[in-house]
Formats: structure tokens, sequence, C-alpha cells
């Protein structure tokens, strides 16, 4: 499913998507599909694929807030009155955690900061499980977890919040088993520890 669009950068792996609206599209998403910690990638439909993100904030802009214009006494007359558009905005913060290869039949995840600069209007699309599963496997179908500390340090005021989310789902997601399972759940346990200390000093 389609989000949005890429529309600015704040860094090399921190990306601003703006939501698409009924303006743009005839069934754009619902905040359920665009929610904390969700797995989108970015990428042209069928061209190029450029990178494997994660919603780690979201943004309200409403330019009429505070606007201190003058206001209408009455209802507007409907023969006179323009055409209005509504500009508010939903925005979301996206941290790049790596890209997706295809070999074959098969793909892998490349995980980490990517190289490559995310062009604006790069299409933006939530991640199925089958692709969250991929991504989470390296070339020799090897589960990895890279992404680990890079989301810690760059998932923004939420990092610890949001690593433990995205792990927990990743563990309750029936998608690894035995001692990859087993390795999710260690590291769930263990950031929930920090987490719970780091909120008692």
């Amino acid at each position: 499913m389609r989000l949005g669009k890429v529309v600015k950068s704040n860094s090399h792996c921190d990306y601003v998507v703006q939501v698409d609206d009924r303006m743009e599209v005839r069934n754009p998403p619902q905040p359920e599909d665009y929610g904390f910690g969700c797995f989108v990638k970015l990428e042209d439909e069928g061209d190029r694929h450029w990178a494997v993100g994660i919603v780690y904030n979201s943004q309200l802009f409403n330019p009429m807030f505070l606007s201190n214009g003058p206001r209408l006494t009455s209802d507007p007359d409907p023969m006179f009155a323009p055409d209005l558009i509504m500009e508010t905005r939903t925005l979301l913060g996206v941290v790049l955690i790596g890209s997706i290869v295809e070999q074959g039949k098969l793909s892998h995840g490349i995980q980490g900061i990517p190289r490559v600069v995310v062009p604006v209007n790069t299409p933006v699309c939530q991640m199925t499980q089958d692709e969250i599963y991929r991504f989470h496997l390296n070339e020799i179908e090897s589960p990895q977890f890279c992404y680990y500390s890079h989301l810690l340090r760059f998932g923004g005021s939420f990092a610890a919040q949001l690593t433990q989310q995205v792990l927990r789902e990743l563990a309750d997601s029936s998608l690894f088993a035995g001692a990859e399972l087993r390795a999710l759940e260690i590291l769930c346990k263990e950031l929930a520890w920090k987490n719970t200390m780091g909120a008692m000093r």
C-alpha cells in the first residue's frame, strides 16, 4: 500500500514523508497504516528500490492554526465563495535502516545506513510481512538485526521505546522461531531492563 512521498530530509538517514490525502488519491491510507514503528520501503513503482525505513515520528501541519486573518460574521454565500482546499497535512519522520537486494526469486536485506540519497517525491509504501521477514535475512538466509544500535541512536526522542516495540512486534509476528526467536526475546528483555533502570535514575 502506498502511504505518501518523500518531501524533504533532515539528515542522510532521516526523511520526512507527506501522507497522501483525498485530494491526491481516491483511497488514502488510514492512520492504522502508518503508525509508530511501521516498516516502510522507499522505491519507485517497478523502477528502483532505494531504502527501507521505520516510522519514528509524526507531525500534523495545519496552517490555519493561530491564523490572525479576518473571520466572517455569517456563513459565506456559496455563489461568491471560492473553492477552499484543506491545506492540513500529516508528515511522518522515517529513519532509514537499510535496503533490500533482489537475487533471482529471493531477496535479502542489507542493514545499516544506505549509501545513496533518496530523491524528493519518491513513493513510500507499507511493507508486507514477507518483505519484513526477507529484510531480516542476510545473503545466506541467516537472520540479522544489525540496525539495533543505529535505531537506538537515530530513532528520535522515542528511540528506546521504538526499538523495544519493533523487537517485540518481530518476536510476536511468528516470522522467527528457535534460536532466532530466543535472541529477539533476549534483546527485548535487555532493552526493557535498560529503559526501566533509566527511568528510575
